[in-house]
């Protein structure tokens, strides 16, 4: 009797989604380490990953930028499913500008207690 598999959809090497992603290779390892994107392992214990790997680096590139640690990034892709369809990329995007709203509201107010002549320390 003959076992059927499906296909994996894990195929794309290390360097393969760094290039795309325009990272280096040890940041594809260090965001997968800390669960923004997933690999499988060959049996040769190499990674593989799926096409979305890419994407979602740099999406995760975006969300730095706006101040999130890749704890939180992980968090925010948590709910993604392996093929994210474009609906769920706009709820990533609502995601982000809701959060780069809210910090950027947040240093409007530092900067308003800071030019207000009270003392720093103070503040």
């Amino acid at each position: 009797m003959s076992i059927t598999r499906t296909p994996s959809t894990y195929v794309h090497t290390v360097g393969e989604v760094a290039a795309e992603a325009g990272v280096a290779p040890s940041a594809v390892r260090f965001y997968e380490q800390h669960g923004v994107i997933r690999a499988e392992r060959t049996a040769g214990d190499q990674r593989r990953f799926d096409e979305n790997a890419a994407c979602r680096i740099r999406v995760a590139k975006v969300a730095q930028r706006v101040g999130l640690t890749v704890r939180e990034i992980a968090d925010v892709f948590a709910d993604l499913p392996d093929r994210p369809a474009c609906e769920d990329w706009g709820r990533i995007a609502d995601t982000l500008i809701a959060e780069a709203e809210a910090r950027t509201a947040a240093l409007r107010e530092h900067l308003s207690a800071m030019s207000s002549g009270a003392r720093l320390c103070e503040l």
